[in-house]
């Protein structure tokens, strides 16, 4: 998948979660795949969903969206941008680099 100037890396993710900084993970994925793994203290909206929640979301914080791969949380990190969220990034790779490569086994 093509890098976007609006991406994090899981690695960079790790760091900001270790360090305490305030972000939010949102895990757009749809029940199904929450079912099988999830990203720790992440709130969860299928992504069809969210622009129903906009209000719901932080904007003072980073907020970090998540899926399986990172091609949905790009799209939705597109959409959030054209709609006020400016602190916002897509997690390259999604939940299965995190699963590679932060949290074996999860």
């Amino acid at each position: 998948m093509q890098q976007t100037d609006y991406d994090i890396s899981v690695h960079k993710l790790g760091e900001i979660q270790i360090y305490g900084n305030a972000h939010t993970a949102l895990d757009i994925r749809k029940s199904t795949e929450l079912a099988v793994c999830a990203i720790g203290d992440s709130i969860t909206i299928p992504m069809h969903r969210v622009p129903n929640e906009l209000e719901t979301l932080p904007l003072e914080y980073l907020l970090i969206v998540v899926c399986h791969q990172g091609i949905r949380s790009a799209m939705m990190t597109d959409f959030l941008r054209k709609n006020g969220f400016d602190d916002v990034r897509n997690l390259a790779g999604g939940v299965d680099a995190w699963s590679r490569h932060i949290q074996p086994g999860m």
